[in-house]
């Protein structure tokens, strides 16, 4: 559901991408609206949706989680019953920080963090080779990321 956004609201949520930790009245010096307005627009926003969190963003290579796995899986099905074993599945894995759902040549896309080549190995054996339903897996790691933001363009 798309909310109404004006080109006040697509300020605030520009900024608070960059950085949540900003104050209202700091935001409003950069907006040029008053504290108060800049608070109520904010939480219009997170009530009605179009902000759904605020979370820290923690460095992969800080934490020793340096490795980014893209793994394609095909699925031997695309009944109900198996798309949702999958999926709840998958969901349980910590490892896993995205999973979408694909057209084309494979089912799912996954995006999985390791340590190292030998981490995404034991998490290969451990969780993926095991998911239900899965018939194909393809593994590619990546070697460098290029661009890379949590930032939506608004």
């Amino acid at each position: 559901m798309a909310v109404q956004i004006d080109e006040t609201d697509a300020r605030i949520l520009r900024l608070v991408q960059k950085d949540a930790r900003l104050t209202s009245a700091q935001m409003s010096q950069r907006l040029n609206l008053s504290a108060s307005a800049c608070h109520r627009r904010l939480q219009r926003l997170e009530a009605t949706g179009a902000i759904e969190a605020t979370v820290a963003l923690v460095n992969p290579r800080v934490v020793g989680r340096p490795t980014t796995v893209f793994v394609e899986i095909s699925l031997a099905s695309q009944a109900d019953d198996v798309l949702d074993a999958f999926e709840t599945a998958v969901a349980r894995i910590p490892d896993v920080l995205e999973c979408h759902l694909m057209t084309g040549a494979y089912d799912y896309l996954l995006k999985v963090v390791a340590r190292d080549s030998e981490d995404f190995a034991s998490i290969h054996r451990r969780h993926l080779a095991r998911l239900p339903g899965v018939a194909k897996l393809q593994s590619s790691f990546a070697l460098k990321t290029v661009c890379k933001t949590t930032a939506l363009p608004v």
